[in-house]
């Protein structure tokens, strides 16, 4: 053993047993020895003698990787010999070994494979230029037996992994050498090597069907780009079929024949040919063998065969327009279609054949015909059939799907994904074939009815879900008449209780399909009490289920919604049916397990159905009143005894108080949905004065419990609600409500408070003046105190929750500023209180408008610019109405944000949402023209246009447009006059020059000025 098999036995240690500074030193001299001139003859001699494999392993990776780096720079002499000593011993040419000689093909097979890749890199750089005849050189030592077909057939396989196949990514260079080789191979060798392998699997196909299977592997990859008539002939599809049929030979070398043909079957070639070749191999031979074990290897191999060879004549078809060749296509089609759909039922399907995309266009063909034949109807109740098995959950994790843990959720959301193109290719059936696709249905219902039980869930989980997604390919004026089968589907289905309906899934898709077909419902009204069993029974909202009881609280409101004027007369019996569930929801046991859980279907939704029914005017007033004060009165007593146990024990309390304090707030506010702003202040006050009671008492949680989040946010959202309710009525309460929650000043606070200004704001417009000009001092002076002056941090670790929080508050402001301002509201940035800040503000909005990132902020705030100009802007007795405003406007605003902003490349006029962003820009210059004239328009063009290098004719271009009438003449031209301002000057240079002389990069040194307003 020399030093170079020491170090690398060394560096192949995988039990930790070498001292690792050893290692180190091993893994040097390896790679010290690999940079060596002469490491391709140390490669070729270790590989002569040394017995290991790791050294072999070593001597053909650094084979293989220096051949890849330095061919180019490799003698002629040393080429040659490095190539008469690799083929020698893929040869097996014994006169280049003695007595103890190792001989590389007697190795494992990943030593094999591996020299594999060193003959493939010998064919990319010396095949056929230099080594012209190393494949038919190869041949005759086929004769040696078995170990040198083995490396043939491996040599073969490398070469199509390495070099030839596409589904491996290539670079344009590899793909200019595969095609190289394809071609010499096709003019020098490929009928020879096919001689061989048909000689080699006829002889040895009972004495050595492993090497058989082997040989067959290596042919199907090759069948895609040689000659098929080398292949497709009277004497090599017999012996195909033969190996297929007869049942001696081992499955592995069955299969891999029949491969071989599935190779021959997606041989790309002109339509006609394929389906003249398609027809001669008599593929109904095989449509036994499907029927066998379909775990088998050979039953695999063969249902990728017939799916092959199906979508092989339907591709055939669409591209033939001659009727004779399209009837022979139809009657290859008529012929493999029943086992292809037993394939589809019954075995593993090829991971590279699509079920759907293949059944798709097969019903697509059908579009075009009408009627069906006999057979394609035929073939439409197998493809239901087909999709009812596909879309079955598997019966080993029922229980899993049930609970659901998370192996279930897992399942289920796979089966979702995975039913998505099965049921678009259902509403394609429906839609060729409406009668037979509910006629499918209605036994596949049929056939659940009759022989439920808990051992079939699946099945009729499946039936379900078909008849769910078969009204999405029906119109709604077809639900409502209840077109085709339909009056007796739905029916069948409202009056069914299956006895699997304790499992999750059934009851969920049942609700859900009763839910989607409720349009026939309303045309039915005998369908009703049915409906409202499903409901309101064990099938619906008291499900043992709590997923199933919250989704059906919420697909009751959904029907409630849609045909709550026909469910007058119901209403008695529907809040009997729900008394126990509502008393539910609000105890203090079920309020802490739900709140645990609790998201978008929180069980709520029982309330909002409730509140629809019972706000209807055509509810008489005394029933009425009689119902909400039912509800509404013992919540309202619940709070108010939590809210004084809360004050005696001087605690914010348990966490179970806090949390059925918020499902009681949930609750009223779910039934409030249901009443109209027209019927509780004009119509019928009496239940005004109702919600403005739970108003009062719900607005005392804000002083009890003042830091409980949840409780503020449930709160906030339902004085959302009441602001919709209630109407002006809502005024007495807001001092308290926004005095409450305006003593918090965390960004998040903030903002849900702003959002709850912006509402009263864009409701009731310039009425909520006096309150705004009380409370905007504190939200600016909270604002300011919080957010940074300038932008937000953007090296890495600034993107951390507190500062989202933060952007989102920014953001919001600006919305409130500008809805401020659009609603008649910006007299209050001048009121006395409010006159401190209004500095900042303009500072703020100046910034926004000629930095921030997000363009559509940067538009809202010229936007409140233009709508400041045009409310402060009109003088009255000569005097402004805000001193220094004009001059801040037309020397700041006007050249920092309408040209220098532009002015930078940042500003990007491909982008839809900037080109916005400068119409109002272009809008504002226009509006600043109109509000001051020559002012404005002499400053502009010589402290702007000027100092920017605007040459003079283009400058008096601009003042004419400006002066002109046409907005979009002056937009276009100010946008090739920024574009050619751009282009003249010296880059981004200089223009931060220009930023810093005028302020950009620091707009706040420049924008203050006195504020006295009129």
């Amino acid at each position: 053993m020399d030093d170079l098999e020491k170090a690398i036995l060394i560096t192949f240690d995988e039990y930790g047993t070498v001292d690792p500074i050893l290692k180190s030193q091993a893994v040097s001299f390896c790679q010290q020895t690999r940079e060596t001139t002469n490491v391709l003859r140390i490669c070729i001699e270790h590989l002569s003698y040394s017995k290991f494999v790791q050294v072999q392993f070593w001597c053909l990776q650094t084979l293989h990787e220096v051949l890849r780096q330095r061919y180019s720079s490799i003698s002629p002499e040393e080429k040659s010999f490095i190539r008469n000593a690799i083929l020698a011993m893929a040869y097996y040419d014994g006169s280049i070994y003695n007595e103890n000689s190792v001989r590389v093909l007697d190795g494992p097979a990943f030593i094999k494979n591996k020299f594999a890749q060193v003959l493939v890199t010998l064919v990319y750089y010396e095949y056929p230029s230099i080594c012209s005849s190393m494949f038919i050189d190869f041949l005759p030592h086929l004769s040696k037996g078995a170990v040198v077909i083995d490396m043939f057939c491996r040599f073969l396989n490398a070469l199509d992994d390495e070099l030839i196949s596409l589904d491996y990514p290539h670079s344009p260079e590899e793909l200019a050498v595969a095609c190289r080789v394809k071609d010499s191979m096709r003019q020098q060798c490929v009928p020879q090597i096919v001689r061989a392998w048909y000689d080699i699997v006829s002889l040895s196909r009972n004495s050595d069907p492993e090497l058989c299977a082997s040989v067959l592997d290596s042919m199907r990859r090759y069948i895609s780009w040689i000659d098929i008539g080398l292949i497709a002939n009277d004497a090599f599809v017999p012996l195909l079929f033969e190996l297929i049929l007869v049942e001696g030979p081992p499955e592995q070398l069955r299969g891999a024949a029949a491969i071989c043909i599935l190779a021959i079957v997606s041989k790309r070639m002109d339509a006609k040919s394929k389906l003249l070749l398609l027809r001669s191999l008599q593929i109904s031979r095989v449509f036994g063998l499907v029927t066998g074990d379909r775990d088998s290897e050979l039953v695999s191999k063969v249902a990728a065969l017939l799916t092959g060879y199906a979508a092989e004549v339907l591709e055939c078809s669409k591209r033939l327009d001659s009727e004779e060749i399209k009837g022979m296509s139809t009657e290859l089609l008529d012929e493999i279609l029943p086992s292809v759909f037993y394939v589809m039922q019954n075995c593993e399907m090829d991971a590279a054949f699509s079920v759907v995309q293949f059944l798709s266009s097969y019903v697509s063909t059908m579009k075009s015909l009408s009627p069906l034949k006999e057979k394609q109807v035929i073939h439409v109740g197998q493809i239901l059939e087909v999709i009812r098995v596909q879309i079955c959950y598997d019966p080993d994790y029922r229980d899993s799907l049930d609970l659901p843990d998370k192996i279930g959720r897992e399942e289920e959301d796979r089966m979702v994904e995975f039913r998505k193109d099965l049921f678009v290719l259902l509403r394609n059936v429906g839609r060729v074939a409406p009668d037979v696709t509910q006629m499918f249905i209605k036994n596949s219902l049929s056939s659940a009815v009759v022989s439920s039980s808990e051992r079939n869930v699946e099945e009729v989980e499946a039936a379900l879900s078909l008849f769910y997604a078969l009204g999405e390919s029906m119109s709604e004026e077809g639900i409502r008449t209840g077109s085709g089968l339909l009056r007796e589907l739905v029916p069948m289905l409202l009056s069914t209780k299956f006895p699997c309906h304790s499992n999750r899934l059934v009851a969920l898709v049942y609700l859900e399909t009763v839910t989607r077909y409720v349009k026939f419902v309303q045309e039915n009204a005998e369908c009703i009490p049915f409906v409202l069993a499903a409901f309101l029974d064990e099938r619906g909202i008291h499900h043992s289920n709590l997923n199933v009881s919250r989704r059906a609280s919420y697909l009751f409101m959904r029907v409630v919604k849609m045909m709550k004027a026909k469910l007058v007369p119901f209403i008695e019996t529907i809040l009997q049916r729900l008394q126990d569930t509502v008393t539910q929801f609000t105890s203090l046991d079920f309020a802490s397990r739900e709140l645990k859980s609790s998201g978008s279907e929180d069980g709520s939704h029982i309330f909002e159905a409730i509140g629809l029914l019972i706000g209807m005017e055509e509810v008489s007033p005394d029933k009425q009143s009689e119902y909400l004060s039912s509800l509404l009165t013992p919540l309202c007593q619940q709070v108010e005894v939590l809210l004084l146990d809360a004050k005696r024990q001087n605690q914010e309390g348990p966490f179970t108080k806090i949390a059925n304090i918020q499902q009681i707030i949930m609750a009223i506010n779910a039934l409030s949905k249901g009443f109209s702003e027209r019927l509780v202040t004009a119509s019928r006050p009496a239940i005004g004065d109702m919600f403005k009671r739970t108003l009062d008492i719900l607005l005392e949680i804000l002083v009890v419990f003042p830091k409980i989040e949840p409780l503020r946010n449930k709160v906030t959202s339902f004085i959302h609600r009441m602001v919709d309710t209630l109407g002006s009525s809502v005024f007495p309460y807001l001092p308290k409500a926004l005095e409450q929650l305006l003593a918090e000043s965390e960004p998040k606070e903030m903002v849900a408070f702003l959002v709850l200004i912006n509402q009263l704001i864009c409701k009731f417009n310039t009425m909520v003046r006096e309150i705004l000009e009380e409370i905007f001092p504190i939200i600016a002076s909270k604002v300011f105190h919080v957010l940074p002056r300038y932008a937000f941090p953007s090296e890495p670790g600034g993107n951390t929750e507190e500062i989202r929080e933060l952007q989102e508050l920014q953001k919001t402001l600006y919305i409130f500023l500008h809805v401020m301002t659009t609603h008649d509201l910006s007299s209050v940035f001048i009121a006395p209180k409010s006159r401190g800040y209004l500095d900042p503000i303009m500072q703020l909005l100046l910034y926004t408008s000629c930095n921030h990132k997000d363009i559509l902020l940067r538009k809202s705030c010229v936007q409140i610019f233009i709508r400041l100009i045009k409310d402060w802007c009109t003088r009255s007795n000569g005097e402004e109405k805000v001193p220094g405003f004009q001059n801040f406007i037309i020397e700041t605003f006007a050249t920092n944000c309408c040209l220098y902003s532009v002015l930078d490349k940042s500003f990007e006029f491909h982008d839809a949402n900037t080109l916005i962003l400068f119409g109002e820009i272009v809008g504002s210059q226009k509006i600043m023209y109109e509000k001051f004239g020559d002012d404005f328009l002499i400053h502009f063009v010589s402290k702007g246009l000027q100092n920017a290098q605007c040459p003079q004719d283009l400058a008096e271009q601009y003042c004419q447009k400006l002066q002109g009438s046409d907005i979009k003449a002056l937009k276009s031209f100010y946008q090739s006059l920024i574009e050619r301002l751009r282009c003249q000057q010296n880059g981004s240079f200089w223009l931060h020059t220009i930023l810093n002389a005028y302020g950009v990069l620091n707009v706040y040194s420049i924008c203050g000025f006195s504020v006295t307003a009129r």
